[in-house]
């Protein structure tokens, strides 16, 4: 009922939700999904490894389950409500192709797993700070010239293009980089794909939280936070059975 994009050191995964309970489909390359979508409403919740349903219209969720994270728009001014924000944090800057740049922050154990779940094509660990709150005051610094985030769309335009490297080679000199990454997802393509909300076809790969699809001789990039909340059929087993894809 939802998706991992990084879980542990196995592939991406849709999480499906059947009478309260969960099962995981790993997103492997060349394997096939054959999920027809329904119906969308509110995916619920989980807690314990169980799905508690929930039939609200809104979609993904409705306010009852919904969540927001206190860090989403932290600018530093906060108090550190949170044991995260007193960890060890590292600013980066981010790559996707052909010439999209952005700085982000996390805490600095995380940071390899933070990129690829953004599906950045390069990055550039370029400070280490003793918290979040002073993470968060660098990185609002730096956004009044490079951009805090990049939208999904924006991604899947440049999954044909290379990275601009002269552009991003550039960039990184002016911040000393104390690391550098160069991502590889496993995935070439000859042109943009087709931006689809849908869970049927071979899959190619993912890349952050995009699942590349090839069906009938073309090629789709979905992004699964669009999947959240349908109910779908299980064509591929052949039962006809109910059950939600959510996210958390």
């Amino acid at each position: 009922m939802g998706y991992e994009t990084t879980p542990g050191e196995g592939p991406a995964t849709l999480r499906i939700a059947s009478e309260g309970t969960v099962e995981r489909v790993p997103l492997v390359a060349g394997e096939s999904l054959a999920y027809t979508l329904g119906e969308r409403h509110c995916a619920g919740a989980t807690e314990d490894g169980g799905h508690e349903a929930c039939g609200r219209e809104d979609a993904p969720y409705c306010d009852e389950h919904t969540s927001m994270w206190p860090c989403a728009r932290c600018i530093g001014n906060c108090a550190m409500p949170l044991e995260s924000c007193h960890e060890e944090h590292a600013v980066y800057l981010a790559a996707f192709a052909p010439d999209t740049f952005k700085v982000g922050v996390t805490r600095s154990w995380r940071l390899d797993t933070r990129l690829r779940e953004q599906g950045a094509d390069r990055a550039a660990h370029i400070r280490t700070v003793e918290d979040g709150k002073r993470a968060r005051q660098i990185e609002y610094g730096i956004a009044e010239t490079i951009p805090d985030r990049v939208r999904v769309p924006t991604k899947i335009r440049g999954f044909a293009d290379a990275v601009d490297e002269s552009a991003w080679d550039a960039l990184v000199a002016e911040y000393d980089p104390i690391e550098r990454f160069d991502f590889d997802y496993g995935m070439d393509f000859d042109a943009r794909p087709v931006a689809e909300t849908m869970a049927t076809g071979t899959v190619l790969g993912t890349k952050g939280r995009v699942l590349a699809l090839a069906r009938g001789g073309t090629t789709y990039a979905v992004d699964m936070r669009d999947l959240v909340g349908y109910d779908v059929t299980e064509g591929a087993s052949g039962r006809d059975r109910q059950s939600s894809l959510g996210a958390f």
